[in-house]
């Protein structure tokens, strides 16, 4: 097998691999955090609301989310949500949902749930005193909470919360299932058009592995700063 390993495709795809499907995976993978970020944040409050039937629907949304396989919820977004488009618009043909529109509200949707329990143990992390020394001040909760308790907690949670995000870089290759261009759906129309499967399945794992390794070592320097420093 080794006798019969071609490392002259690899050379020869790099450019295609790297500029068209690893820089599609890195835009999606930051647009999806962001968005994910965002939204979870928001979750996080909910979940922490008084008020039962806000908190009860977070509660509900991130279980169920979470209790999903991420290909389904790709699949289903991207089958289903078209044809419920239709429904509710009272179209007679399904409302056109493009592949990278839908893996992008997938990912955000799904990513959403577990940056919201990352970012509620993040609040729950900050201690109360703070909060009270900000409304000691005069500041109403919205501002408590956007000027003392949200940076805290972000800064507690910032190593986990890149953790997440390197699992969101692995798992943006999922969208290979759309047939979109991503690092792993570039690998396999070379390894269809070359009849090389082997050569680009072991590349894209190494690359998989060297990138994620390195992501994670920072994050474990960062952590390391962040404690020191506290």
């Amino acid at each position: 097998m080794l006798e019969t390993f071609d490392t002259g495709v690899i050379a020869r795809s790099l450019n295609y691999l790297f500029v068209d499907g690893m820089m599609f995976t890195i835009e999606l993978t930051v647009l999806a955090m962001a968005g994910g970020l965002i939204l979870g944040t928001w979750l996080a409050l909910m979940r922490l609301s008084p008020n039962r039937v806000v908190a009860g629907a977070a509660a509900a949304y991130v279980n169920v989310i979470r209790a999903i396989p991420l290909v389904l919820v790709i699949f289903w977004f991207y089958f289903l949500v078209p044809y419920l488009g239709a429904w509710l618009t009272g179209s007679d043909s399904p409302v056109h949902v493009g592949a990278f529109t839908s893996s992008l509200t997938t990912f955000v949707m799904f990513e959403a749930a577990y940056y919201c329990e990352i970012m509620r143990a993040g609040i729950l992390s900050v201690p109360l005193g703070q909060s009270a020394a900000g409304r000691a001040l005069g500041m109403g909760e919205s501002q408590v909470m956007a000027l003392i308790v949200l940076p805290q907690a972000f800064r507690n949670m910032l190593p986990i919360l890149l953790t997440q995000t390197i699992i969101l870089f692995q798992d943006v290759s999922l969208v290979y299932v759309l047939s979109i261009t991503d690092f792993v759906g570039a690998a396999a129309k070379i390894a269809q058009r070359d009849n090389r499967p082997v050569e680009m399945y072991v590349f894209v794992a190494v690359t998989y592995f060297v990138m994620s390794f390195c992501l994670s070592r920072l994050v474990g320097r960062l952590q390391r700063r962040i404690q020191i420093v506290r």
